[in-house]
């Protein structure tokens, strides 16, 4: 599980892995059609749904070490504050490391997302997982874009991806580390 951010910590939060008993806090963020739009999980129809759906696919990552999102622990109350982490993604026939994040309502627009990401960018760059990162973008969600960009990332281009158009931001670590 190279890619998982456990036990890691930035300022104001703790990075861990998700657990079975995180699950009613995380059905929380598929409460919000416009939110399960925003993560492509608008095919599944209720917030259950769409949180064991979550689920699933976060374990596959750890089980297969495809990285997966770490849950984020705000440091002042315990609260879980949302999730983010590097996902190992397949685009056009290339492995690719995706940096990924999802705040819970509640917590959004206090940096949470950009603090997170920053920190899932320098530890992979650090670990020297891969020569770039990317981050896949629903084209409507202008607040991950804010969030890639404040991370450093450029737009690159427009794919698609699993059948829904999505935008890549994109860095190196040559850029990086010239920062």
């Amino acid at each position: 599980m190279k890619y998982l951010l456990t036990n890691q910590e930035t300022e104001r939060l703790k990075f861990r892995k998700l657990e079975p008993q995180d699950f009613e806090v995380w059905e929380e963020l598929f409460q919000d059609d416009e939110t399960a739009k925003l993560l492509g999980m608008n095919e599944f129809k209720t917030p259950k749904g769409r949180c064991e759906k979550w689920f699933e696919w976060t374990f596959h990552r750890y089980e297969n070490n495809l990285g997966g999102q770490n849950v984020l622990i705000l440091k002042e109350t315990g609260e879980i504050i949302g999730q983010a982490g590097l996902l190992v993604r397949e685009i056009n026939d290339k492995n690719e490391l995706e940096v990924a994040y999802s705040i819970l309502p509640k917590f959004r627009r206090k940096g949470f997302a950009t603090e997170a990401s920053r920190k899932c960018k320098d530890f992979a760059f650090e670990n020297n997982f891969n020569e770039r990162l990317i981050s896949i973008i629903v084209p409507e969600n202008e607040n991950s874009k804010k969030v890639a960009l404040k991370n450093g990332l450029q737009f690159d281009k427009k794919i698609n991806f699993h059948g829904k158009e999505m935008e890549i931001f994109l860095i190196n670590k040559k850029n990086w580390a010239e920062k």
